[in-house]
């Protein structure tokens, strides 16, 4: 009997801990979802479509866990400094962020990139990411083991024709994390991590590479394991950026 409560702990490392996680409702965000539940994470959920989030409560219940559904477009920055404020009333502080939410953008050369679609990609994938930063650190600060995972691009290193727009909002988002993870380093448990996925089984992937075989990559749920592992309380390192699959955090798989 006294093993059991270690046992327990060890297939729900994330129990008691609070996990907000944007783009939930598909692809990665959705799989990290479902991946922090499973480890016993209340994950409060950020995405378009109402819809979709009833779906995934319906999933995380199923997994044994609990949600929040924030109904929220992600270019609302308004929206998001009232989530900080709206999270910090009703759980008084947060421990994981996964800053999942992305788009494409236009993929065309950057002279014939009409600007209302720079700014939006801006807006998406760098501008909401700044702004949820500025809305969740507070409270992130507030955990005992803060952790927060942002998602980047292998494009962010590479200037490939026509993905401009994505490829700058990416590597910004590298520097964004990097700063934040040095400026909260020596005066928080807050540790500050990116990932980059590579090829994975998504949408957006396969919007970008048509004539793909998608059955050749590997899927969310692959990646999610390891965006779990970069949550967990025991991870320490920050500032780093990791490529999957390779990056050593296999992830804490869950049994079945």
């Amino acid at each position: 009997m006294s093993d059991l409560p270690a046992a327990e702990a060890a297939l729900r490392p994330l129990d008691g801990r609070i996990a907000l996680v944007t783009g939930a409702t598909r692809g990665i965000g959705r799989a990290t979802a479902l991946a922090l539940a499973a480890a016993g994470a209340h994950v409060v959920a950020v995405g378009r479509t109402s819809g979709a989030l009833e779906e995934l409560d319906d999933a995380i219940i199923a997994a044994g866990s609990t949600a929040t559904l924030v109904p929220l477009d992600i270019k609302d920055g308004e929206g998001i400094d009232r989530l900080g404020g709206a999270l910090y009333e009703r759980f008084g502080r947060l421990d994981i962020f996964v800053g999942n939410a992305g788009v494409l953008g236009p993929m065309t050369p950057l002279a014939q990139i009409e600007p209302k679609e720079w700014n939006d990609t801006l807006a998406v994938n760098l501008t909401a990411n700044w702004r949820l930063i500025r809305s969740l650190d507070p409270l992130l600060r507030l955990s005992t083991a803060g952790r927060a995972v942002l998602v980047s691009s292998g494009a962010a290193h590479k200037a490939r024709p026509f993905w401009g727009a994505y490829a700058v909002t990416k590597a910004a988002v590298e520097v964004l994390a990097r700063t934040w993870a040095a400026e909260v380093e020596n005066i928080s448990s807050l540790r500050v991590n990116l990932i980059n996925p590579g090829p994975i089984r998504t949408r957006m992937r396969a919007k970008a590479f048509p004539s793909e075989d998608p059955d050749t990559l590997p899927s969310p749920e692959e990646l999610a394991q390891a965006i779990l592992a970069l949550c967990l309380p025991s991870v320490e390192v920050t500032g780093q950026l990791y490529d999957f699959p390779t990056c050593g955090f296999k992830g804490f798989l869950i049994p079945s």
